[in-house]
């Protein structure tokens, strides 16, 4: 998947603990691991604005955009069909 989440990075610089965190946003820890691994398939925004507003960063602190062979090639047709 070309989206990678860094929570786990702004967690540290933050020194922010996960039961911490978790508690702060309102959401479990088991959920908070499986969105710092990225097995998940969709983030509500409520639940990013509370990560950003509890680590004191923005979304683009969190999630990178990594394009790989597919996104790239269906990023070009895309372009293609909409010239």
């Amino acid at each position: 998947m070309p989206i990678v989440i860094r929570l786990d990075v702004m967690m540290a610089r933050r020194k922010v603990r996960s039961n911490v965190l978790a508690r702060a946003i309102g959401i479990t820890e088991a959920n908070l691991s499986l969105l710092k691994s990225g097995k998940v398939k969709g983030l509500r925004f409520s639940t990013l604005g509370a990560i950003c507003r509890v680590l004191d960063c923005q979304p683009g602190d969190l999630l990178e955009f990594i394009p790989d062979e597919t996104s790239e090639t269906l990023g070009v047709e895309a372009l293609r069909k909409a010239g």
